[in-house]
């Protein structure tokens, strides 16, 4: 891969997801009544988001980028990636939400790109059952088509 050195994650790791570390967020209800607005906390709907962040917390920490998370101590930052991601998919969302958690999700590597950006690369399960690692030589690939590689499937005509 262009001669870099890569990091190989483990496909399958024993990192154990860590206590989420941020707080529930609450939620609330706005309206209007008398022309005054009104402002409630919506109890079930803060303890549904909650579940919502727990449940992806625990699939991000089973990825395996989770291996690098651990060691380089990064909770707090899979943390807030979570709550950006929540938010950024939430109803008051916005182009500033989305952007923060697509950045985000690169620079903590479950992005293919920022898996990439990293200089990281994920443990291919082989046939046999025993994992292998893709090839980090510089050798070029060749794109792949129905029709065999990819120049095979052009046909040029003389004028």
């Amino acid at each position: 891969m262009n001669g870099r050195e890569f990091t190989i994650l483990p496909l399958v790791h024993d990192v154990v997801a860590p206590e989420f570390p941020l707080p529930k967020l609450s939620q609330y209800n706005e309206y209007f009544s008398d022309g005054k607005k009104i402002r409630e906390l919506d109890e079930a709907e803060t303890e549904s988001v909650h579940e919502a962040e727990l449940s992806m917390w625990t699939r991000l920490w089973a990825k395996p980028q989770a291996a690098m998370w651990s060691r380089l101590g990064l909770p707090d930052q899979v943390a807030a990636y979570v709550r950006a991601y929540m938010e950024s998919t939430g109803q008051n969302s916005n182009s500033r939400l989305k952007t923060a958690a697509i950045r985000m999700e690169a620079e903590l590597g479950i992005s293919t790109s920022g898996m990439l950006q990293n200089g990281w690369v994920i443990e291919v399960p082989a046939a046999d059952g025993v994992a292998s690692v893709p090839s980090t030589s510089g050798g070029e690939k060749k794109r792949q088509t129905s029709t065999g590689t990819w120049s095979s499937g052009v046909k040029v005509e003389q004028a």
